[in-house]
């Protein structure tokens, strides 16, 4: 049974309006399963760390982190930040820009560890994106949540997720209501990076720190699929694959454009 935590932080209109909104529509049109919630911090810095399968898992997730008495600030897209109205809720919600692929970037990683340094809840996709692996499984991680975690001494709590997808299919309008389709977590240890917690922070050490995050993440999606994962993650660059944005948009581009000249044909 849940064992609901009251958020001690203080809201702000916006989380005010999204709870009020959201909350009510995740209800009636989704199902979840939260497994060990009670494994996530009820107060002081933390990064939470999870997988990406979805444009809606920054809202199922971050009503699992609600429930469970946190706030969190997510690193988004600085898209959103320039988005009407949306602007508005990131701003006030107290949101991270990030710039993607810019040297923008580092300022993203000043306000994250701020943020943790005054004991917030600091969400972070380690993939950057949604998964570009072709079966969904966790793909190769960027190095920000271990910079975070490293040059705070903050935990880093990986969560596993599974289902979002079905609700709403990644770069898809197309939200799947009914029937009901369940999003499920579950939350991890934190990730043992005590060994490497005080060493000078090089390349060599966030690439093992990274990796130690994204192999807890894992296991925990394999547990939630029952499934044996890839013995080697999915790399985007390797594979020739956009990193960021819809994989498929510029060969849908090429097939759309391939049925337009055999029609004028």
């Amino acid at each position: 049974m849940l064992k609901v935590r009251k958020v001690q932080e203080e809201r702000g209109w916006a989380w005010a309006t999204v709870v009020a909104i959201i909350k009510p529509l995740l209800i009636t049109t989704t199902k979840h399963e939260w497994i060990d919630g009670e494994k996530i911090p009820a107060s002081g810095g933390c990064v939470i760390a999870m997988n990406h399968v979805s444009h809606i898992d920054p809202l199922t997730l971050g009503w699992l982190l609600y429930e469970h008495g946190r706030l969190v600030r997510y690193l988004a897209k600085d898209a959103l930040f320039e988005t009407p109205v949306v602007k508005h809720i990131v701003r006030d919600a107290k949101q991270i820009p990030v710039s993607r692929l810019t040297t923008d970037a580092a300022k993203a990683f000043e306000a994250a560890c701020a943020a943790v340094r005054d004991g917030e809840c600091v969400g972070v996709y380690p993939e950057g994106t949604i998964t570009k692996d072709p079966e969904g499984w966790p793909m190769r991680g960027k190095t920000g949540a271990a910079r975070i975690a490293l040059e705070t001494g903050c935990p880093v709590i990986p969560i596993g997720q599974w289902g979002a997808q079905e609700i709403l299919p990644a770069y898809s309008l197309r939200y799947h209501a009914i029937p009901r389709r369940t999003a499920r977590y579950k939350v991890g240890d934190p990730v043992d990076l005590a060994d490497l917690m005080g060493k000078p922070i090089t390349n060599e050490v966030l690439h093992e720190a990274t990796e130690r995050i994204m192999a807890a993440i894992t296991e925990l999606v394999a547990e939630l699929r029952g499934e044996t994962p890839p013995s080697v993650r999915f790399d985007p660059r390797a594979a020739g694959v956009k990193p960021i944005g819809n994989p498929h948009k510029n060969e849908t581009h090429k097939d759309d454009a391939g049925k337009n000249k055999r029609r004028r044909a």
